[in-house]
């Protein structure tokens, strides 16, 4: 980690120090404003720090790869990645939680006749087939009293296919479009489509993203310092989402001010809970741990405790009262 002495605008000289931050997409979306906002807004800076933030190059791996290669200090990644990484070996750990709930779907078009999950029977359904994705889509036909045995796999690999193009004429639902984003892209009318949303029917919750990195990656008073400023930076995005959306707009020319705005109103509300952000809750992992071990994908879930820092102690009860 680099440093660095820097004069402020108050003409004190700190020692500013750089922290590499990995996004879990090819590209940045809303659910990473309040970094974008609180570094624009000079509050990272001001707390001696230089956020580097990077999008993954899919030919080097996601977020826990980079993490484990030590070639960030801090990620974001889904629960059951880190869980499944932490059985393999991985000393990786969560810090904070960026979204209090799921953020994926089954969406299909109404044209479609499917009106139910276990109508899902005997059609083609594009996602990525990894042990998890099939496990989901499985278990939501399952609940619905349909044959989980009985569908097509299309494998989409990382791609969210279009309704407005009938899904590319290769499947009848798709598998992993998040409501917060995906699913503003298309041209589709909204009411000619069927959308689930996979947290609603699959039985069990969990955070849609964590941050986290390797447990010594920062020393706890860097770590609590940044923390502090990340959550003031989504609380600032969240309630002033006009001026959150133009400051995102800049590192994201290439999508619609529109869809951003649309975007930023639809996930800020997944950012908190009971008005706190970064609180990991054990109801949204402990279960979680238990219903990917019931599917064969993890082998401890007991040991999910230990894929928590410490830290997120400190830095959920600092959080708490954070002024807008």
């Amino acid at each position: 980690m680099m440093a660095a002495r820097v004069r402020t605008p108050d003409y004190r000289c700190i020692t500013v120090r750089t922290v590499t931050l990995v996004l879990e997409y090819f590209h940045p979306w809303p659910n990473s404003a309040g970094f974008y906002f609180a570094r624009d807004r000079g509050w990272y800076r001001q707390a001696g720090i230089d956020l580097e933030i990077r999008t993954v190059d899919h030919g080097r791996g996601d977020a826990l790869a980079y993490l484990s290669r030590g070639e960030a200090q801090l990620g974001i990644f889904p629960g059951n990645r880190l869980l499944v990484r932490r059985e393999a070996g991985e000393d990786l750990v969560a810090i904070a939680a960026i979204n209090q709930r799921g953020l994926e779907t089954i969406r299909t078009r109404r044209d479609t006749g499917i009106t139910r999950l276990r109508e899902l029977e005997g059609k083609r359904i594009a996602y990525n087939p990894t042990p998890r994705g099939i496990a989901v889509v499985r278990s939501l036909i399952a609940r619905d009293g349909g044959d989980p045995d009985n569908f097509v796999t299309v494998d989409a690999g990382a791609r969210e296919l279009d309704p407005a193009t009938g899904f590319d004429g290769i499947a009848d639902a798709t598998f992993g479009s998040y409501w917060a984003w995906d699913n503003l892209l298309t041209s589709y009318p909204p009411d000619s489509e069927v959308v689930w949303r996979v947290d609603d029917e699959l039985g069990v919750g969990y955070h849609g993203y964590l941050l986290g990195g390797r447990p010594d990656a920062l020393e706890p008073g860097l770590l609590a310092d940044l923390l502090d400023v990340t959550g003031r930076g989504y609380q600032a995005a969240a309630n002033d989402q006009e001026a959150a959306a133009a400051s995102f707009e800049l590192v994201t020319p290439y999508f619609p001010p529109s869809v951003i705005r649309a975007s930023l109103a639809a996930i800020a509300p997944t950012w908190f809970h009971a008005g706190d952000w970064g609180v990991i809750r054990e109801e949204l992992i402990g279960p979680y741990a238990h219903w990917l071990a019931d599917q064969g994908i993890l082998r401890a879930p007991d040991t999910w405790a230990e894929a928590l820092s410490p830290a997120r102690v400190r830095a959920t009860s600092a959080l708490r009262g954070t002024p807008a």
